[in-house]
């Protein structure tokens, strides 16, 4: 069989998913828009079908685009796997890693045991927290790299940013809210910075909330919220019907970011391996899921 696959042009293919059309993955990729375009027809030659829906309005993809993304992301990490494990350099350290619970089982989870297989003389020590907690620990030294969520005018310039989302105010829908006392607050735990914001914002707006919950999961807190226990902040990725989204009544939340951030000035190879490792599927794949 002479047919190949370009790996440039799968590359190219999943720039086009990223980013939305062909001409943002050309910016991206710093190629020209024809460029871009010819190893998609590449590609469809070899394959002897559509990719494109080419529709104005329409969706980006055929059918068959759909289908060569999921093989095309697959055969991109094994690529690169080869690269990074037939590399001459040894990678070795520990690496004192800090997450948050909601991202241990998202992309981040998958991307760090890969490197731990293409880097088995690297230790990856795990602590799970809050994010002001491990901020904290990040600032004490006591691990060397944060993945957190923060409000996004928090970022900072040497941040790596995962994924931005929006908070919402969310309840029961079988909840009736008596604004005349305190609301019923649910709380990651007594560090949530959620609840120090919406206890600041909430004074102000004349409204008092009272923590009748603190747990450091966010499936107890949303199992917490659907039996009527109370109100939570809760980023978008965790809304589904059974739940109302509270809207007018108490201040607008800011946006939110998840980020990777790394103790400033860090020498560690392992730990600037990771980040790079996890820079470069942000930038080059399909956007990470964080929860």
């Amino acid at each position: 069989m002479a047919e190949r696959l370009d790996i440039e042009g799968l590359r190219a293919l999943l720039a086009i998913a990223t980013h939305g059309g062909v001409t943002r993955a050309a910016e991206h990729l710093a190629l020209s828009q024809p460029a871009v375009s010819h190893k998609i027809k590449r590609l469809e030659t070899v394959l002897d079908c559509d990719l494109l829906a080419r529709r104005a309005g329409g969706p980006l993809f055929t059918e068959a685009g759909e289908r060569l993304l999921a093989y095309a992301q697959r055969m991109m990490d094994l690529h690169d796997e080869a690269l990074a494990a037939l590399g001459k350099k040894t990678l070795a350290g520990t690496i004192r890693l800090g997450m948050t619970e909601d991202t241990t089982g998202g992309d981040v989870a998958r991307i760090l045991g890969r490197f731990t297989r293409l880097h088995p003389a690297t230790r990856v020590r795990t602590r799970i927290s809050q994010s002001l907690t491990l901020n904290d620990w990040l600032a004490a030294g006591e691990i060397d790299i944060a993945v957190m969520q923060i409000f996004r005018h928090e970022v900072r310039p040497d941040d790596l940013v995962l994924y931005q989302d929006r908070l919402h105010w969310i309840k029961s829908h079988d909840l009736q809210l008596d604004l005349s006392g305190p609301v019923p607050f649910l709380a990651f735990d007594s560090n949530c910075f959620y609840k120090h914001w919406a206890n600041a914002e909430g004074a102000q707006a004349g409204h008092r909330f009272e923590a009748v919950l603190e747990c450091p999961s966010a499936a107890g807190i949303l199992s917490s919220v659907r039996s009527g226990l109370g109100v939570a902040l809760m980023n978008g990725l965790h809304l589904s019907p059974d739940m109302e989204v509270i809207e007018g009544i108490f201040p607008d939340p800011p946006p939110i970011a998840y980020v990777v951030r790394t103790r400033p000035k860090t020498r560690n190879d392992a730990v600037q391996a990771l980040v790079r490792e996890i820079s470069r599927e942000v930038t080059n794949a399909i956007p990470l899921r964080v929860a």
